[in-house]
């Protein structure tokens, strides 16, 4: 993706983050990213495609960024924990992201996939393990558990009811004792140090 090109997906992002809906005007969209019209169409193949574009960029730069941060830890309920508590602290770094994820999270799927990969595997790993303690056939509904109970969150932060670090260790606390994690253990896990979430460069500076 050319520096132009990311340049309109970042400002497509703010604009349907603010105002909702699927389509945006090119007018409108020229004048959020200082372009012409001109450098508009041709950097976009088919204007009626960005927002599935924007979609698919997110989605995949936040599941880039989320398997680097987490790269190094290598237990399950720490790599859980983190996947909420960094998902959530992007939001306040970065409030216009938080306002897409949360106002098309729910609509439309690929937003909210992540949670059914890597969280999805390290429960199946801690659940082999004997870090957690559910049924076998309950990983579905603990992930959507989990990606739910970090979407609320997002919203609290958004709305300024709970700040990043509160919403974040909360919410991590208790979806880990949920699993099967003890009360002081979860507490720890959910309050240690994180970096924020990488940024995952997509333009190509060329």
């Amino acid at each position: 993706m050319n520096t132009a090109t990311c340049r309109i997906h970042q400002s497509a992002m703010r604009i349907f983050a603010d105002e909702g809906g699927t389509t945006i005007a090119i007018s409108d969209l020229a004048r959020e990213a200082g372009l012409s019209r001109g450098t508009i169409y041709n950097n976009l193949d088919n204007p009626s495609d960005l927002f599935s574009s924007v979609c698919d960029t997110i989605a995949a730069e936040f599941h880039s960024s989320m398997l680097r941060a987490c790269a190094d830890m290598a237990d399950p309920a720490e790599k859980i924990s983190a996947a909420m508590q960094l998902s959530i602290r992007r939001v306040h770094d970065e409030p216009h992201w938080g306002r897409f994820i949360a106002r098309y999270a729910m609509i439309e799927s690929r937003l909210g996939d992540f949670w059914s990969q890597m969280p999805a595997e390290e429960l199946r790993r801690g659940l082999a393990s004997g870090r957690f303690h559910f049924h076998r056939d309950q990983v579905a509904s603990v992930t959507a558990t989990a990606g739910g109970a970090t979407f609320g969150a997002v919203s609290l932060v958004l709305d300024g009811r709970r700040t990043w670090r509160q919403a974040a260790s909360d919410t991590a606390e208790f979806v880990l004792r949920g699993i099967g994690i003890s009360r002081e253990e979860a507490r720890e896990i959910s309050q240690r140090e994180l970096e924020p979430l990488p940024r995952i460069e997509l333009c190509d500076p060329a």
